[in-house]
């Protein structure tokens, strides 16, 4: 819950975002390699630049 109180202008894409985020956190995932810059807005996740 503190993920969405942390993004106050949580709509559109982001939303999507935090969701992938916020499962990928319940399962233990860390990494996501992506070109998506919003999942640097996620402390939890260590986002790597696949290009």
């Amino acid at each position: 819950m503190e993920v969405i109180a942390d993004l106050p202008a949580l709509a559109g894409n982001l939303f999507h975002d935090a969701h992938t985020a916020i499962l990928m956190r319940e399962h233990g995932i860390r990494r996501i390699c992506t070109r998506d810059t919003d999942f640097h807005r996620f402390a939890f996740l260590e986002v790597v630049d696949p290009l």
